[in-house]
């Protein structure tokens, strides 16, 4: 599907959107993203999957803050359009509520430092997804 310029295969963030967090399954901590890569090479998940698990959380960990974290070399900044409009989302909800962008950058603010690099990454990919929306 083209929306606004960009071709968006819309059954992947789909597909995405609902297995985003499947390492939620076992870790509510930021490394559920590693798990969730783990189940999905398990389950034999398509990479294009495997990829919006891997990069949804925040708006992206930089190799140097994922080496800290402990999290395996990968690569865990959103590059596509699927990737990011998931990563986006995610920001946008907590539980079964919406949220304002800005509940989610207060959030990062307070448990991150109102310094942390994670702030501009969200904040520049909350800038790219509101220009995609307005056409």
């Amino acid at each position: 599907m083209i929306f606004r310029g960009q071709d968006v295969d819309i059954r992947l963030v789909e597909a995405g959107a609902m297995l985003h967090d499947i390492g939620r399954s076992r870790s509510h901590d930021v490394d559920h993203v590693v798990k969730g890569v783990e189940i999905a090479h398990e389950l034999g998940l398509p990479e294009n999957i495997v990829h919006i698990i891997e990069r949804h959380v925040g708006a992206g960990i930089p190799d140097d803050e994922a080496k800290k974290l402990g999290f395996p070399i990968g690569h865990y900044i959103p590059e596509t359009i699927e990737e990011k409009i998931v990563a986006y989302a995610d920001k946008l909800i907590d539980g079964r509520c919406e949220k304002d962008i800005d509940v989610t950058i207060k959030h990062f603010e307070e448990k991150l430092g109102k310094g942390h690099l994670s702030i501009q990454r969200l904040k520049n990919l909350d800038m790219e997804m509101k220009k995609l929306l307005s056409g």
